[in-house]
C-alpha cells in the first residue's frame, strides 16, 4: 500500500489536475485507498492554488515598485532644480513657467557690529542680524516670501549662532539663491553694521555649520586687565612689557589640545563627553594704541573645533586672575579634572567671531574647477576695512565709555578660587539668560 501511495504522488505535479487522480484512484479498489488519494487531490490544487496568488501578489509589488521608480527622482536629478508654481489655484491660471527661478547652493559670507542687537538668529519681536538680512534680501528677490516666512525652504543655516552683543568679522550662512544677485544693491538696503562681503557657489549638500571645521574667536582688552593686582596704574598711560606679555602667552598655552571644560561653562559635569573640547591655538598678539587715544589694548585669539556657553569669556577671565597674581597657574590644570571650580567671567565686550575655517572642503572640492575655496583671502581687504570701522572702533569707543573691563578687575579679587561645594547649584537659567552673551554651538 505504501509503495502504490509513492508512486501516485510521483504522477502529480503542480500542473496536473483533479481528474487525472480520480481517474487512477477508481482502478483501487480499497475505498479507503480512494478517500486519501482524493484529499491528496484536494490539498494539492490548494497549494497551486496558494502558489498562484502569491505569484500574482509579487508581480503587482514589483510593478508597484517599478512604478514608483519612475516617479521618483533619478540620480542625475535628486533635487528640484525648479521653484513650484504657487499653491494658490488662482495664481496658477497665471503662472508663467518662464518666470520659474533657478536656485543653486550658495554661502553669504558677512560681517556685523553686534553691539545693537540681540544676537544672530532669529527671534520674532526682537531685532536680530537675520531678520534684517532677510528682509533685505525679500525686498531685492533674492528669497520668496514663502522662505522668508520659512527659511528652511531654502535650507539656511548658520555657522555660529552669536548672542546678544556679540559681533563678527566674518560669519558664513549657507541656502539657495537665484543665480543672478545684485550685491550691491543688497548692501544699500542693509544697516551701516551688516556688511555682505561676497556670495559663493557651494557643493548641494553643504551645511555651513556642520562643514565647518574651526572658528576662530578673537576677545580685545585694554592691557591695563595684565597689570598685576596690587600695581597702581593708570589705564591711559599703562604699557604691556613684552616679558609680561610673554608669561601670557605661557598661561594661555595650558588651554591648547583636548581638554575636559566642564568647569568653564553652565550646568555640565565632568562625565558628560560633549564637555571635552579641543583648543588648536590660544594667544595673545601684540599690543596697540589705537587712533584718537593713549589707552593701550591687545587681542587675544582663539582657534578650537567648537566652544561651549560662556567658555572662552571664563578661559580669559581664569588667565586674567593667574597673570594679575590672584590664584597659581596651577588652577587653571585643577580645573581641567572632576572636582568642580568657579571660575570668573570676563565682560562680554570685545567678544568677536573673527574666522570660519572649511579646510577640509577645501580639500575636496576646492579644487575641482566647479566651486571656490572657502579660504576668504579675496574678501580680507573688504573684512580688514570693516571690522575696523564697525567693530573694533566700537569695542574701544564703548570701553572707554563704559570702563567695563577695569570696573570687573576691582570685583576679581573678591572671587574664590578654591573648589567648590558639590552641593551648591549649577548657574540659575534666569541668570544664564540675562548673560548669555557668547556664542553655543551646542544648541
Amino acid at each position: 500500500m505504501l509503495n502504490f501511495i509513492r508512486c501516485c504522488a510521483l504522477v502529480v505535479r503542480p500542473s496536473s489536475t483533479s481528474s487525472i487522480i480520480y481517474s487512477r484512484a477508481l482502478s483501487v479498489p480499497s475505498p479507503r485507498a480512494a478517500t486519501f488519494l482524493a484529499q491528496m487531490a484536494e490539498a494539492v490544487e490548494q497549494k497551486i492554488s496558494e502558489n498562484k496568488e502569491r505569484g500574482e501578489e509579487r508581480h503587482r509589488q514589483k510593478r508597484q515598485q517599478e512604478d514608483a521608480r519612475k516617479n521618483r527622482y533619478n540620480g542625475i536629478v535628486k533635487k528640484r532644480k525648479w521653484e513650484d508654481p504657487p499653491a494658490d489655484p488662482e495664481a496658477v491660471k497665471d503662472f508663467d513657467p518662464a518666470t520659474r527661478v533657478k536656485k543653486r547652493k550658495c554661502i553669504i559670507l558677512l560681517g556685523y557690529s553686534g553691539v545693537d542687537y540681540l544676537g544672530m538668529q532669529r527671534n520674532p519681536g526682537t531685532r536680530t542680524i537675520e531678520e534684517d538680512l532677510l528682509v533685505a534680501m525679500l525686498k531685492h528677490g533674492w528669497i520668496s516670501d514663502e522662505a522668508f516666512k520659512q527659511p528652511q525652504q531654502i535650507q539656511f543655516q548658520r555657522a555660529a549662532r552669536t548672542d546678544k552683543g556679540v559681533s563678527a568679522a566674518t560669519q558664513v550662512v549657507s541656502l539657495k539663491l537665484p543665480e543672478k544677485l545684485d550685491l550691491d544693491a543688497l548692501n544699500a538696503d542693509l544697516p551701516p553694521q551688516i556688511r555682505v562681503f561676497a556670495v559663493k557657489r557651494v557643493t548641494k549638500g553643504f551645511n555651513s555649520k556642520s562643514n565647518c571645521d574651526a572658528r576662530t574667536y578673537a576677545y580685545t582688552l585694554p592691557t591695563i586687565a595684565f597689570a598685576s593686582n596690587d600695581e597702581e596704574v593708570d589705564i591711559k598711560t599703562y604699557r604691556l612689557p613684552e616679558e609680561r606679555l610673554r608669561t601670557v602667552n605661557t598661561t594661555l598655552k595650558l588651554y591648547e589640545g583636548t581638554k575636559n571644560f566642564h568647569n568653564f561653562t553652565s550646568r555640565k559635569e565632568f562625565i558628560d563627553p560633549s564637555s571635552k573640547r579641543f583648543i588648536m591655538s590660544f594667544e595673545c598678539e601684540a599690543p596697540f594704541v589705537p587712533e584718537e587715544t593713549t589707552v593701550e589694548f591687545a587681542t587675544i585669539k582663539i582657534k578650537g573645533q567648537s566652544f561651549m556657553l560662556h567658555q572662552i569669556r571664563k578661559m580669559v577671565g581664569l588667565t586674567l586672575a593667574v597673570i594679575r597674581g590672584l590664584t597659581p597657574a596651577e588652577t587653571i590644570l585643577k580645573a581641567f579634572e572632576e572636582v568642580r571650580y568657579g571660575i570668573p567671567t570676563a565682560p562680554g565686550l570685545g567678544l568677536v567671531l573673527s574666522r570660519i575655517h572649511y579646510e577640509k572642503y577645501n580639500a575636496r572640492y576646492g579644487q575641482d574647477g566647479c566651486h571656490e575655496v572657502l579660504d576668504f583671502q579675496k574678501e580680507d581687504e573688504q573684512i580688514q576695512d570693516f571690522f575696523q570701522k564697525h567693530i573694533a572702533s566700537t569695542i574701544v569707543k564703548t570701553e572707554l565709555t563704559t570702563n567695563s573691563m577695569v570696573e570687573w578687575l576691582e570685583t576679581l579679587p573678591l572671587h574664590s578660587y578654591e573648589p567648590r561645594n558639590e552641593s551648591e547649584p549649577y548657574e540659575s537659567s534666569s541668570k544664564r539668560k540675562s548673560d548669555d552673551t557668547e556664542v553655543d554651538e551646542d544648541e
